[in-house]
């Protein structure tokens, strides 16, 4: 079984048109459709545009070009 989500458009006579991946076979398959009743156009609507986050900035300076990160230099033999 595949699970397969995308985009479709409608046509006015009610058509959708789905191309599959080479690997299903050809021949009957069980398709199961769910089409939320709602259409994309509309959430979009809705959708109110937020303003970037504003995150505190902290100016520390230069890093020392020495500076190791690294978890054996932080840490002892006993992990403190």
């Amino acid at each position: 079984m595949k699970t397969i989500e995308t985009i479709a458009t409608v046509t006015a006579d009610g058509k959708i048109t789905l191309q599959l991946p080479a690997d299903i076979p050809a021949g009957e398959h069980q398709v199961v459709v769910i089409i939320d009743e709602k259409s994309l156009l509309k959430k979009e609507e809705k959708k109110e545009k937020r303003p970037p986050l504003d995150f505190p900035v902290h100016n520390c300076g230069l890093i020392p070009e020495n500076l190791s990160l690294r978890r054996e230099d932080m840490y002892d033999d006993w992990g403190r």
